[in-house]
């Protein structure tokens, strides 16, 4: 069966793709078009799809594709048409659990840059214009013992505020469209995102993308969360309006904002790479060896599966 990888691996997963499967991996660092979606489905057996590869519902078209299964290499899958792969008989699986850890580090490593202002910092002493210390300089915001609130408090929801509580002493609060149990902190959940705003110094938004949850935050949303409020995004950059957003830090009706993801990636608002107030990473949420390695081979996992009759491990649809 002819295997398409829609961008290069890690060399390790490479060679475990190779090994199993008649594999051809696309040298490019962007996703697939439509067009080129569209030729995939044609062209392959199997698809291992990475981020934005455009597998929309015109891709699939009316007739029945030669692939049957893709694979996509990541948790989220809001860039696969779910109810047209189901209508032409094509399998779709994720990458769960495999990328909680890594992704959960990332929001950390964003909200103690926000509150401590470490790229604003970063640049200053880059810059040759740093004078030396003095008692009020760049003053931030502390962390341990504050509130932090989680917007879906799934795997990577969890994982983040664990570390939070038990590393910071941070109060968790949270809000989750279904009750949650079973949590092995001590954690709050809120009936409304607004009441989850209203108490924290810190958010995290890590809900699934798609379109649920498509600008789930907007104005009114940042409004609650205040002057002195901290929001970080690490899930989907379209559930902040980001349009929203940029008016909401350049006004100062929130405080600070950490970004791996946005609205229009790999486009980013001007307002938001000119503000000292935002920190902005280039989608850096899994962006480890260990991880991405990982990824590929959970994505192998669910390939093998489906060739060789069993149930698909990760199916999603």
């Amino acid at each position: 069966m002819k295997l398409l990888v829609t961008r290069r691996m890690t060399p390790a997963a490479e060679a475990s793709i190779s090994a199993r499967f008649d594999a051809a991996f696309r040298d490019s660092v962007v996703p697939l078009t439509l067009e080129e979606a569209t030729a995939a489905l044609a062209d392959y057996d199997m698809i291992m799809p990475t981020l934005g590869d455009a597998f929309r519902a015109e891709a699939f078209g009316a007739a029945i594709p030669r692939t049957r299964i893709l694979a996509n290499f990541g948790a989220g899958y809001n860039h696969i048409d779910l109810d047209a792969a189901r209508k032409t008989g094509v399998v779709v699986s994720n990458t769960p659990d495999v990328v909680t850890d890594a992704t959960a580090e990332l929001a950390v490593t964003l909200l103690l840059m926000t509150a401590r202002r470490a790229a604003e910092g970063n640049r200053l002493a880059r810059s040759g214009e740093w004078t030396g210390w003095h008692p009020t300089q760049m003053l931030g915001s502390l962390v341990t013992g504050k509130t932090v609130g989680i917007i879906g408090m799934g795997r990577i929801g969890r994982s983040i505020a664990r570390r939070l509580h038990l590393g910071f002493d941070m109060r968790v609060v949270f809000f989750n469209r279904s009750a949650v149990s079973s949590l092995d902190i001590r954690a709050h959940q809120l009936p409304s995102i607004e009441e989850v705003m209203e108490q924290s110094d810190f958010v995290i938004i890590a809900v699934p993308g798609g379109a649920d949850t498509h600008h789930l935050i907007g104005k009114s949303a940042l409004d609650r969360l205040g002057s002195d409020g901290v929001l970080i995004n690490i899930a989907r950059g379209d559930i902040i309006d980001e349009a929203a957003l940029v008016e909401a830090l350049s006004a100062g009706r929130i405080r600070a904002a950490g970004l791996d993801v946005f609205e229009n990636e790999p486009q980013i608002s001007p307002g938001l790479r000119e503000m000292d107030n935002a920190v902005i990473l280039p989608h850096l949420g899994t962006a480890v060896e260990e991880t991405r390695t990982a990824m590929a081979r959970r994505a192998l996992e669910n390939l093998v599966a489906f060739e060789e009759g069993r149930a698909v491990p990760d199916r999603v649809d």
